[in-house]
Protein backbone atom coordinates (compact mmCIF):
# COMPACT_ATOMS: atom_id res chain seq x y z
CA UNK A 1 0.00 0.00 0.00
CA UNK A 2 1.72 3.37 -0.68
CA UNK A 3 -0.49 5.82 1.56
CA UNK A 4 -1.88 5.12 4.43
CA UNK A 5 -5.75 6.04 5.73
CA UNK A 6 -6.21 8.30 8.32
CA UNK A 7 -9.18 8.69 10.53
CA UNK A 8 -12.19 6.45 9.03
CA UNK A 9 -13.68 6.01 5.93
CA UNK A 10 -16.53 8.00 5.43
CA UNK A 11 -20.16 7.16 3.26
CA UNK A 12 -19.21 3.68 2.49
CA UNK A 13 -20.96 2.02 0.14
CA UNK A 14 -20.82 -1.53 -1.58
CA UNK A 15 -21.67 -1.60 -5.21
CA UNK A 16 -21.04 -4.86 -6.46
CA UNK A 17 -20.97 -8.44 -4.84
CA UNK A 18 -20.71 -12.27 -5.62
CA UNK A 19 -20.63 -12.85 -9.23
CA UNK A 20 -20.96 -8.82 -10.60
CA UNK A 21 -17.47 -9.30 -9.44
CA UNK A 22 -15.43 -9.24 -12.47
CA UNK A 23 -12.01 -10.61 -10.09
CA UNK A 24 -14.00 -12.80 -8.26
CA UNK A 25 -12.14 -16.05 -9.48
CA UNK A 26 -8.81 -14.47 -8.20
CA UNK A 27 -9.66 -13.21 -5.22
CA UNK A 28 -10.96 -16.78 -3.93
CA UNK A 29 -7.49 -17.97 -4.98
CA UNK A 30 -6.10 -15.61 -3.29
CA UNK A 31 -7.36 -14.91 -0.46
CA UNK A 32 -9.92 -17.36 -0.14
CA UNK A 33 -13.81 -18.37 -0.06
CA UNK A 34 -16.31 -15.74 1.13
CA UNK A 35 -19.20 -13.29 0.81
CA UNK A 36 -16.63 -10.76 -1.44
CA UNK A 37 -18.00 -7.44 -2.14
CA UNK A 38 -16.58 -4.02 -3.69
CA UNK A 39 -16.83 -1.40 -1.84
CA UNK A 40 -15.95 2.51 -1.83
CA UNK A 41 -15.54 5.32 0.53
CA UNK A 42 -14.14 8.64 1.13
CA UNK A 43 -11.42 8.94 3.34
CA UNK A 44 -8.66 11.10 4.40
CA UNK A 45 -4.82 9.79 3.16
CA UNK A 46 -1.51 10.60 3.77
CA UNK A 47 0.71 9.84 0.69
CA UNK A 48 4.57 8.72 0.98
CA UNK A 49 6.08 12.25 0.87
CA UNK A 50 3.73 13.23 3.53
CA UNK A 51 0.66 15.15 1.70
CA UNK A 52 -2.30 14.81 3.46
CA UNK A 53 -5.32 14.69 0.88
CA UNK A 54 -9.42 13.81 1.04
CA UNK A 55 -9.83 10.85 -1.56
CA UNK A 56 -12.15 8.86 -2.82
CA UNK A 57 -11.12 4.72 -2.27
CA UNK A 58 -12.00 1.35 -3.28
CA UNK A 59 -11.49 -2.24 -2.03
CA UNK A 60 -12.88 -5.65 -1.96
CA UNK A 61 -13.93 -6.96 1.42
CA UNK A 62 -15.16 -10.27 2.76
CA UNK A 63 -17.03 -11.60 6.51
CA UNK A 64 -13.76 -13.12 8.11
CA UNK A 65 -11.11 -12.07 6.11
CA UNK A 66 -11.33 -8.28 5.87
CA UNK A 67 -10.42 -5.22 3.27
CA UNK A 68 -7.78 -6.12 0.64
CA UNK A 69 -6.43 -4.44 -2.01
CA UNK A 70 -7.32 -0.71 -1.42
CA UNK A 71 -6.89 1.78 -3.78
CA UNK A 72 -7.08 5.14 -4.65
CA UNK A 73 -9.80 6.02 -7.44
CA UNK A 74 -9.66 9.72 -7.52
CA UNK A 75 -8.55 12.97 -5.37
CA UNK A 76 -11.53 14.72 -4.17
CA UNK A 77 -11.32 18.33 -3.90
Amino acid sequence: MYFRIIGRVRNPETFARGTGIRELQRLQRAYGPGRWRKRKGDATIELPDGAVLEAEIHWYEASGIGKKEIKIKRILG
